[in-house]
């Protein structure tokens, strides 16, 4: 019996399993797509390319998905299809990441799918689409997601009747320049089963629109990037689905903090770069939910309120460049779930907050840029997890701890007041890659074999310290950036930190005499500026662009090998003791050359007379040598040139006129040569429009001044200061300098200001009166005449120069009185007119007041103070001559004859009258009544005056 139940048991199985196997077949014949979607779907395919590669990064499977779409399958079963099991109606198109380029026209045969739900073509290349009306055509879309895949121009209106959508996402597709025909106003009111909004990067340019903020459903918002204006609605949020809020990048976006109801679901706030404003209220507290705070650069102050510590969920909390001062609430150590940490750039003080514990996920802390105070907390050291640690620019004390993880990866200590030794702890890092320590006080000998495990590491400043080194030959790092400056080094130096990849060294400012080698091949910028290097120049690596052994004690000949450094931009040997020729390659071996200083040293010979065409020249400085010859006329093809200074040499020759041509040039020095003859005239219609320090001193130059040069100096008229930017000439690392004698005293600039302006021709055999044109030159701070043989008077146009600081008219032949209207110069500080034959009273007031004998001291005619001599009343009232000649040179002869005229026939009717009636009474008692007055103001006059003498 049961043998026969088995068998029958057997036999069923056989038939059922031939039965699934004939409908298993069926279901693979039948296809559930149709031909003609198929056709479609193909078309589709067609109209774009493949690009062979991901457009973005954010893709964490990408792929053609379209690649292998072909006809004859089905294509329900095709990469990015979605179909309904029932109907066969393609109902998604998934083709995000797919590496599709082309143009998605309005006639596309993507709107050939009227059953569509869902839509994502986000992160291709449609450059040149326009998200047009075919979209709105989707009457049964949910989701739509066209995010990151460049299309430009209006958002069509259409896109807000589609009414049924869940999530629309069009975000980072920048090139879109909003919705047209107040379309976003059209799409919050019709879209009301949104859940997600995502607009990032779309230009809507709108107030914040307050219906929003009633939609119950909403689970994410993204406006950032938006162009959002006005004042979020100050009314409480009651959004209790809503997860994520970013308003990141409206900076014309105001408001107080979001007020969120205790019901809430926030997990994401960003409102980083707007202009939210005021104080954190306690009601953030009720922000449970979240993880992620970002309020940095915006203009929040106050205190940080301790209701923080309800946020236990939180995981980065971001609060940089704001206004919040006060101290870190104790209540932070209860946020044990922390990954970030950013209170930077703000005026918090005082110590932070001790006895932390438990925070086993911070990796961030970054405090730089406030006002704390004290020692570096233990438990900072502790953290198992800290990769980065800023704490620079404070005011913290005492020694920097151990730190008992090796996860960190970068530490900033900076700008504090801390001392004593580097801790060993830092030289078992091994996955340090930036170390700063600068500006403290930090001492003791460091040895350079230590950072032989710190394999990872790329920039290590330790400059502005009491460092000194203890050097090993070789060294395994990897070190790119390295500034130990302004320490304690000294000795050889060599250490071959980097060999291979070494870009930027600093040992400025130490006391290293010399060099074993300079091995660096990938070498960028060396500067060995102000220390006690000897001997020969050494010849830096062919990859170098700034070299600068300035301020040392180098001596011997330039050699020509300094020439194959071919990609060199910045040259400083100044301050040495170099002699010999300059190599004639000089002007020549770089088109990348654009700063060259060999001030004070000992050259002598001729300044190399090539320069190549289109050159890079910015600065040129051969001060303090003793170079002669003539000025190289190859300079005019250095159009780049703002700084030519050729002081303090021994150079022969007339004024080079033709430098006038040069478009940039700001600083000419000539001062101390043997430059002669005439300056004349230019055949230059502009010359020297941008000059704006100008030193011919103490050389042979005769003639009048200059007066059509002086005409041309716009860089020294009319500078608004307040609307010029402030800057140094240079770029941000070497900026030029130069010696000028201003008042009084002879000053090194160590940086020149580009709104600094002075003109000195002291020490030459200029005559003749000075130009009235002068007084245009109303932005120049200094004017140094000294020493010339200058006649007349001291011009009146003088009170034009509102900004003048120095005045130097001294050793001239200068006479007259000192115009009354040099008071008005409220900015002088420095005025002398000594050694001339000036005569009158001395002005009185404004600045006038604070000048000494000296300024005066050789004119004997000069009375008033502060001279000893008073002036007589003749000499008070007196006009000066300057005045007196413009009267008389206006005085108009025809005007004159009308007066007279007038008064002859005046005088020729009163006689006839007198004649004809006798004396009128009336007439008789007007005229002695005035003769009268005269004689008593007289009689007065002359009394006092008596009174005076006596």
């Amino acid at each position: 019996m049961m043998s026969k139940l088995l068998l029958i048991c057997f036999l069923f199985f056989l038939s059922s399993s031939h039965l699934l196997s004939s409908s298993f077949s069926f279901s693979n014949s039948t296809k559930l797509c149709s031909h003609g979607q198929t056709l479609t779907l193909l078309q589709l395919k067609n109209s774009f390319s493949i690009m062979h590669y991901s457009l973005f990064g954010y893709c964490i499977n990408s792929y053609p998905k379209t690649k292998h779409w072909k006809e004859g399958s089905d294509c329900c079963s095709w990469d990015g299809v979605s179909c309904d099991l029932v109907t066969g109606h393609v109902i998604e198109l998934d083709l995000s990441c797919s590496w599709l380029s082309g143009t998605i026209h309005s006639n596309s045969t993507l709107f050939r799918f009227p059953h569509l739900q869902r839509l994502n073509l986000a992160f291709n290349d449609f450059f040149g689409s326009s998200v047009s009306a075919g979209f709105g055509r989707f009457s049964s879309l949910t989701h739509l997601n066209l995010s990151d895949s460049l299309f430009s121009g209006l958002i069509s209106p259409e896109i807000s009747h589609l009414s049924n959508l869940v999530s629309l996402d069009l975000s980072q597709n920048y090139q879109v320049a909003g919705i047209a025909l107040h379309g976003f106003d059209s799409l919050v009111q019709n879209l009301t089963k949104l859940q997600k909004l995502h607009l990032s990067g779309i230009s809507i340019s709108s107030v914040f629109p307050n219906s929003l903020l009633n939609r119950s459903s909403l689970i994410s918002l993204d406006l950032s990037w938006c162009g959002l204006h006005g004042r979020f609605p100050e009314n409480d949020i009651h959004l209790p689905k809503l997860e994520l809020l970013d308003l990141w990048g409206n900076s014309n976006l105001g408001g107080n903090f979001p007020r969120f109801s205790e019901n809430n679901s926030l997990i994401d706030l960003a409102l980083l770069s707007t202009n939210f404003s005021g104080e954190l209220p306690a009601s953030m507290g009720n922000l449970k939910s979240l993880q992620t705070l970002d309020l940095s650069n915006c203009q929040f102050s106050g205190s940080i309120p301790a209701s923080l510590e309800n946020l236990t969920q939180i995981t980065s909390l971001n609060l940089n460049a704001n206004h919040f001062s006060g101290k870190i609430p104790p209540s932070i150590r209860n946020l044990t779930n922390l990954h970030v940490l950013d209170f930077y750039d703000n005026q918090l003080e005082g110590p932070i907050p001790s006895s932390v514990y438990g925070f086993s996920s911070l990796s961030f802390v970054l405090l730089g840029y406030n006002l704390f105070n004290g020692t570096i907390p233990s438990w900072l050291y502790t953290l198992p997890s800290l990769v980065q640690l800023d704490l620079s620019h404070n005011k913290f004390t005492g020694h920097i701890g151990e730190f008992q993880f090796d996860s960190l990866e970068k530490i900033d200590l900076s700008m504090n007041e801390l001392h004593g030794s580097i801790p060993t702890s830092i030289f078992e890092l091994v996955n340090l890659s930036s170390l700063y320590l600068f500006s403290n006080n930090l001492s003791g000998v460091l040895e350079t074999s230590k950072f032989e495990k710190l394999i990872n590491l790329i920039n290590l400043d330790l400059s502005n310290n009491m460092l000194s080194l203890t050097m090993s030959v070789h060294s395994n790092s990897n070190i790119q950036n390295l500034d130990l400056s302004h320490n304690n080094i000294s000795g050889i130096f060599s250490w071959n930190v980097g060999k291979d990849t070494l870009f930027y060294m600093n040992l400025s400012y130490n006391s290293i005499s010399g060099f074993e080698m300079l091995p660096w091949s990938r070498m960028h910028t060396l500067d060995l500026h102000s220390n006690l290097l000897q001997g020969p120049l050494p010849t830096p690596p062919n990859s170098t662009f700034f070299f600068s052994v300035s301020h040392n004690k180098l001596s011997g000949e330039i050699s020509p090998l300094i020439c194959k450094v071919r990609s060199m931009g910045i040259l400083d040997l100044s301050h040495n003791n170099f002699g010999g020729m300059l190599p004639h390659c000089l002007g020549n071996f770089s088109k990348d050359l654009f700063d060259l200083n060999l001030r004070r040293n000992q050259f002598h010979g001729i300044i190399p007379q090539t320069f190549l065409k289109g050159n890079s020249f910015r600065s040129l400085d051969f001060n303090g040598n003793q170079l002669e010859g003539l000025v190289p006329r190859s300079l005019i093809i250095c159009r780049e040139l703002e700084v030519l200074d050729l002081g303090n040499n021994k150079i022969n020759d007339t004024f080079p006129h033709w430098l006038g041509a040069l478009p940039k040039l700001q600083v000419l020095v000539l001062r101390s040569n043997h430059f002669h003859g005439h300056i004349g005239f230019s055949k230059i219609k502009s010359p020297f429009m941008s000059l704006r320090i100008i030193d011919l001193s103490q050389n042979d130059f005769e003639g009048h001044l200059p007066e059509m040069y002086l005409r041309s100096l716009k860089a020294t008229m009319n500078i608004d200061e307040g609307n010029v930017t402030r800057r140094y000439i240079g770029d941000t690392y070497y900026e030029d300098s130069t010696m000028v004698t201003i008042k009084g005293l002879e000053m090194e600039f160590v940086k020149i200001l580009n709104t600094f302006t002075t003109i000195d021709l002291s020490n030459n055999k200029f005559q003749g009166e000075i130009p009235k044109c002068i007084g245009n030159l109303n932005s120049l701070r200094g004017l140094n005449l000294s020493h010339n043989y200058l006649t007349r008077h001291i011009p009146l146009s003088f009170k034009n120069m509102k900004m003048l600081e120095s005045l130097d008219l001294s050793s001239n032949k200068l006479s007259g009185k000192i115009p009354q209207e040099l008071t008005s110069l409220t900015f002088l500080e420095v005025l002398n007119l000594s050694q001339n034959h000036l005569t009158g009273f001395i002005p009185q007031g404004s600045q006038f007041q604070t000048f000494r004998n000296d300024s005066y001291y050789g004119n004997p005619g000069l009375c008033g103070f502060p001279l000893s001599k008073r002036c007589t009343t003749e000499e008070v009232l007196e006009p000066s001559q300057e005045i007196e000649a413009e009267f008389e040179s206006r005085f108009d002869w025809k005007i004159t004859l009308m007066g007279y005229g007038c008064g002859l026939v005046s005088g020729f009717s009163l006689g006839c009258l007198i004649f004809l009636i006798g004396k009128p009474e009336w007439l008789v008692w007007i005229i002695d009544k005035n003769i009268h007055k005269m004689i008593v103001r007289n009689k007065m006059s002359t009394h006092r005056r008596g009174t005076r003498r006596s």
